[in-house]
């Protein structure tokens, strides 16, 4: 993972989300900072989805967890709340509170989190190996920090074979001339982030 910059609401956000979403909840008493019943946050109206092409091109496609840019005709991109629905209905339509996620990704994130939200996250705090695309914490981090970062990789299983494969794909192509340093700072920021760290980019 890597910094994710917070992107202004877009202009017509307000209407077509935040004001029915919070109409609804508001109609049935659960506009409050307190849990849904349990099993209620599936009756909440999906409005956040009318916001996912806003979102997608307010972050350029990039995934807030994977790292990578998310096509958004395959359909694998989603609203993140990374703040759970169930918890905190108040802030299921806030655009403050929704993060670009592709699919698996917000499918292992869950609503048991323990995962750092990428608004907090520092460049750094994750590092990579590129020819394996193995990730890891930064050596130079240590306590409450560590931790969680060693949570959130667990958690979202960013060091899962496939995602490796992918990463050290990304880097390989980069150094076969296949990739330009352009292309992976738009299609593998995380990859080109490592890469300058490392002094591989000129």
């Amino acid at each position: 993972m890597i910094h994710v910059a917070p992107q202004p609401e877009p202009a017509e956000f307000d209407g077509r989300v935040r004001q029915r979403g919070r109409a609804w909840l508001q109609g049935r008493g659960w506009l409050r900072p307190q849990p849904l019943p349990a099993g209620k946050s599936r009756e909440l109206p999906t409005y956040w989805r009318e916001c996912l092409t806003d979102l997608h091109e307010c972050y350029g496609g990039i995934c807030a967890y994977l790292c990578v840019h998310i096509e958004r005709v395959t359909g694998g991109a989603t609203v993140d709340h990374f703040v759970a629905k169930s918890p905190r209905p108040d802030l299921a339509y806030e655009w403050d509170n929704y993060r670009l996620a592709c699919s698996v990704m917000n499918s292992r994130k869950g609503e048991v989190n323990k995962v750092l939200d990428p608004f907090q996250v520092e460049d750094g705090w994750f590092r990579l190996e590129l020819v394996s695309g193995d990730i890891y914490p930064s050596p130079e981090l240590e306590g409450a920090p560590r931790q969680r970062v060693d949570e959130t990789i667990a958690q979202l299983k960013l060091d899962d074979p496939g995602n490796c494969e992918m990463r050290a794909r990304h880097f390989q192509g980069f150094v076969e001339g296949d990739y330009t340093a352009e292309f992976l700072r738009k299609r593998s920021p995380f990859v080109y982030q490592e890469a300058m760290l490392q002094g591989l980019l000129t």
